[in-house]
């Protein structure tokens, strides 16, 4: 990445209190992207605005605020790309009817067909590291009905 006069990150946000706002009235990458083309006429990805909430940082937005699938907030830092909470992620995204990719959509039928041959839910403890702060244990009946191990 080119580098300015100070020898930080160049980049593409025009205004940093405007990128705050959006962030605070929760506005997706998506729709900041394309405010960016029509005000500005900049071409710029959802990345950028990814790593300027992470240098500012915000709350990530991987849970979706009162997620029922991730209630666990907020997620260790460590742990957020593990392999049971991006499996989580996707299935949130598919009950909220986005569209996902092929192989992303290939990736979460896999997984939840192991889930449900297993009998077992995803639960979290941030300080179990061999298990990447996520793991599985068996489903209890009546109580843990979705994908989750239900928080006590």
């Amino acid at each position: 990445m080119a580098k300015g006069r100070t020898g930080t990150p160049r980049t593409k946000i025009q205004n940093e209190s405007e990128v705050l706002r959006w962030f605070e009235e929760g506005r997706t990458y998506k729709w900041m992207v394309e405010q960016y083309a029509e005000k500005y006429n900049i071409k710029i990805g959802e990345t950028a605005f990814a790593n300027f909430r992470r240098r500012h940082e915000l709350k990530p937005r991987l849970a979706h605020g009162g997620s029922s699938l991730i209630p666990w907030s907020p997620v260790d830092r460590r742990w957020r790309w593990s392999y049971p909470i991006q499996m989580l992620r996707l299935e949130e995204k598919r009950r909220r009817g986005e569209a996902l990719s092929k192989l992303n959509q290939e990736k979460l039928d896999a997984w939840l067909r192991e889930r449900k041959a297993k009998d077992e839910v995803v639960a979290y403890l941030p300080d179990r590291p061999e298990e990447q702060g996520f793991y599985y244990v068996p489903r209890r009946p009546g109580i843990d009905n979705d994908l989750i191990r239900e928080p006590d």
